[in-house]
Order: C-alpha cells, then structure tokens, then sequence
C-alpha cells in the first residue's frame, strides 16, 4: 500500500528528521523534494498564524497535502519572550549560539526561570485546515548543557527531568516535546481520517 504524501513546509533538516521518526506510516517530504526555494516569509504575530501562511502557501502553489509548523521558546519572566521569535531573537541570522547568549543575558540572575516550549502546527488537508498545538513546560538552566539537539535545547531543562533537551536521543525528546505532543495528536488525527 502507498504511503500517504505529505508535505512539512520546513528547510530545517532535524526539524524534518525528528517528524519523519514519528510518522513512520506516512510519506514526509521537505520543501526542497518538492522544488520548492522561495523564501515564505512568516510575517505573522502568533505561532499558528505563521504555521497557517507556510501550509498554505505550499497547498495554494503546489495543490499538495501540507503541515507546517512553527516553534516558539515562551519565558515566563520575559512576557514570553522570545516567542514567535524564537529563531531570530538576537538578529535575523537564526543563530542559535546568539539566540542563547541574548536570552541568558536578558533572564540574568532572575531566579523565576520557569518557561515553556510551544508548537503550532496548520495542516491542510482535502481542503480543510485543522490547527494541533503542543507545550512542553520546563527551566531555563543557567549555562548550557548537552551537544545533541538545536536553537535552545542546551539551556532548556523539561519538568521532571534533570537534563536538558540535548542531553537527550532523539526518541526520549520526541516522547516529551511540544512537536512530539503537537505531532502526536496529527497522527492521532490522520490515522482516524477518512480519505
């Protein structure tokens, strides 16, 4: 039988790794197997309204099945800050070293350190768009931690664990993480879809 062809709207190759481990019965194609070079730009102000332009812009071009997501780190103390923007919190490079430098810099000493990382995903399908949201909550560590994983996983330690999310295989985060959660309830929803 075939796999069902999807779409995720990323150029982020662990992003694209990390869902593909997790969607084993499904068809996960990147932009770039599609041809697919422009530059989207993500002009929204909230997570879901970004997720919503990427799956969109890929279903209205391509006529393709399409999810799309996007992550943001929400500190507490910060207002929620960096946010939806995350990926380019210390200039638009979406250097991860800077994006970690400045955060630290601006929580300090702060001992509220609490934070949560957030995932929306838009999924267009048949015509319709259904939106999954899935939070991690967690710590913001003091000084990084760990050689695995990407952006702020190293100074990101996940509620019950004593570890940062790169100290972590990529299952063990997958279980516990806001793409694993809000992943999770895409393929909860695919596999009871009716084609």
């Amino acid at each position: 039988m075939n796999k069902l062809k999807l779409v995720f709207a990323t150029n982020n190759q662990n992003k694209l790794e990390e869902v593909q481990a997790m969607l084993t019965n499904f068809e996960i194609v990147s932009l770039a197997a599609i041809n697919c070079f422009d530059n989207i730009a993500e002009t929204a102000d909230t997570l879901e309204g970004n997720a919503i332009i990427k799956a969109k812009f890929i279903t209205e071009k391509y006529g393709l099945n399409c999810f799309a997501d996007d992550t943001g780190l929400e500190v507490e103390t910060l207002n929620n800050e960096p946010g939806v923007y995350s990926a380019r919190y210390a200039g638009k490079e979406n250097n991860a070293e800077e994006n970690i430098k400045k955060l630290l810099k601006e929580l300090g000493n702060n001992s509220n350190r609490k934070a949560q990382f957030r995932t929306a995903i838009s999924l267009n399908i048949s015509e319709k768009q259904y939106i999954f949201e899935g939070i991690c909550k967690g710590t913001i560590l003091k000084e990084k931690q760990g050689e695995k994983g990407f952006g702020y996983d190293a100074i990101f330690m996940p509620e019950g664990y004593n570890k940062s999310f790169a100290e972590m295989d990529m299952n063990e985060k997958s279980s516990i993480s806001h793409r694993g959660k809000a992943i999770e309830k895409l393929v909860t929803f695919l596999n009871n879809y009716t084609w």
